[in-house]
């Protein structure tokens, strides 16, 4: 199926010439554009939710199994590993596997592996659960690695003039998943039991599958003849990679640090922590589409963003606790602030990224296709399971 926008599909921007080539774009989504939104937005949704449900309970169920908290935190952490081996392969081979089974196939083995989990209290105490949480874990991780890949590539190919935008407004349904993930499982789990979590958001992501099998274009393309190592090669890509890797790291050092922090300092009731959690989640779900499309609509100011996101993000960190050296007294009220500020700044590092690594790979000779797209939406992924792997580090170092 060719890409909208004519019948040899559009030609992906070039540096600056996008705010050109915006002008030529329809104000109305097609109807490919839009189903390729909501089958996008089915994944961060679901992907996210699914993510993001093991933290209210599972440590806990972990420890009746005889499960010590190291080995926890290993479980937890293969998680990312996988997902950044998983996502150089399918950026580099997404044109020979295809876009749309990629897309299909990894939903596909995510709902299911869900649904896995669920039923692992049924397992043996001991080694033997141990090693099929571990082996649940990884298969999660690939899965949720070629899903994201495709739907990267499919997103961008769908719509080239416009890639920052609709990243930036996707990042709500991110958001969401995140942000409803904890208190649905925790409530099912409350309510009726362990397995009744997993098994539920396992049957959504399921049932989203025939829909997506029905509405997802299957673009075509030919195999690149470039590869990860020429693109991270470029020292605006590598610097850029840094940029990601290093915002990964800051914002997973704060789900389990952050809490603590709160409860310690603060003596608020558990119930309240997640809400101090909203202020993040929720400026950085608003501020995205607005840094999105300033993105695409004014190319120029993305080296501004990430030049001044960056620094205000490094500034909020400084402000959390704060460092002793600023002689600022910790309040509730400033924490939160700073959290909403570092939503912000984050929008504003994040979303510029891949249009910008995109836009210097063109520039650069690769060709213009799903080949550069998967490379690109895989370098994206993998540098972000970096800087999950690092807050893992960071997280232990903090501890001790």
């Amino acid at each position: 199926m060719e890409a909208p926008g004519g019948p040899e599909g559009p030609r992906p921007p070039r540096g600056d010439d996008s705010l050109g080539n915006t002008r030529e774009t329809p104000r109305q989504l097609s109807r490919e554009q839009f189903f390729v939104l909501i089958s996008a937005a089915s994944i961060n949704l679901g992907s996210m939710m699914c993510y993001s449900i093991l933290g209210p309970f599972f440590p806990k169920e972990a420890e009746k199994k005889g499960v010590s908290n190291t080995v926890t935190g290993m479980i937890f952490g293969c998680y990312a590993l996988f997902d950044l081996l998983a996502s150089l392969v399918f950026g580099k081979y997404l044109v020979q596997i295809g876009a749309k089974f990629m897309f299909v196939a990894g939903m596909f083995v995510s709902g299911g592996v869900t649904i896995l989990f669920g039923v692992l209290d049924q397992v043996p105490k001991g080694p033997v659960f141990i090693a099929m949480c571990f082996l649940v874990r990884m298969a999660d991780a690939v899965s949720f690695a070629a899903a994201i890949t495709a739907s990267f590539s499919i997103l961008a190919k769908a719509f080239p003039n416009s890639v920052a935008t609709v990243l930036g407004s996707l990042e709500i349904f991110s958001g969401l998943g995140l942000v409803l993930g904890p208190p649905l499982g925790g409530f099912l789990y409350q309510s009726f039991g362990y397995e009744v979590p997993f098994i539920f958001l396992g049957c959504i992501v399921l049932l989203m599958i025939p829909l997506n099998m029905y509405i997802l274009p299957n673009y075509d393309s030919d195999p690149g003849e470039h590869s990860f190592w020429k693109l991270i090669a470029l020292p605006k890509v590598a610097l850029i990679a840094f940029v990601i890797n290093s915002l990964s790291s800051c914002f997973g050092f704060l789900d389990p640090t952050l809490s603590l922090f709160v409860l310690e300092k603060f003596n608020l009731p558990a119930g309240y922590v997640g809400l101090v959690f909203l202020g993040l989640a929720s400026s950085y779900a608003i501020s995205s589409p607005l840094f999105g499309l300033l993105s695409d609509k004014m190319p120029h100011l993305r080296k501004w963003f990430l030049v001044w996101g960056n620094i205000i993000t490094a500034g909020c960190y400084m402000l959390l606790g704060p460092i002793p050296v600023l002689h600022i007294k910790s309040q509730l009220w400033l924490l939160v602030l700073i959290l909403v500020l570092n939503g912000i700044s984050a929008g504003m590092s994040i979303i510029p990224t891949i249009p910008e690594i995109l836009s210097c790979a063109y520039e650069n000779g690769f060709e213009e296709g799903l080949s550069t797209l998967g490379l690109v939406s895989g370098l994206f992924s993998a540098m972000w399971s970096v800087g999950h792997k690092e807050r893992k580090i960071i997280q232990e170092i903090w501890e001790c």
